[in-house]
């Protein structure tokens, strides 16, 4: 699907507003210094890739009928550090 230039403006926010979470997050600034503190630094890069598709009118399609994401065990291993849980993950 193509994108105008509004919805990529839109896209945009959104990426903007998730790095702005996470600098100003209280736990993640904690967890940098505790790396400090063990006498390490930190380099984070994280990718965030959004997937756009219209809104359809049956809002049960739109929560069941998606793409699967697949995960590597580092993919997770990731996560889980940050605290983020995957649905279906056991744990």
């Amino acid at each position: 699907m193509e994108m105008d230039e509004h919805t990529k403006k839109l896209a945009e926010e959104v990426g903007t507003a998730i790095n702005e979470s996470v600098q100003q997050s209280a736990s993640v600034a904690a967890a940098i210094e505790r790396l400090r503190e063990a006498g390490f630094e930190m380099e984070l890069t994280l990718k965030l890739e959004i997937g756009l598709r219209p809104q359809s009118g049956d809002e049960e399609s739109n929560s069941e009928g998606g793409e699967s994401l697949e995960l590597t065990d580092e993919d997770l291993r990731v996560l889980r550090s940050m605290k983020i849980r995957i649905d279906g993950e056991e744990g």
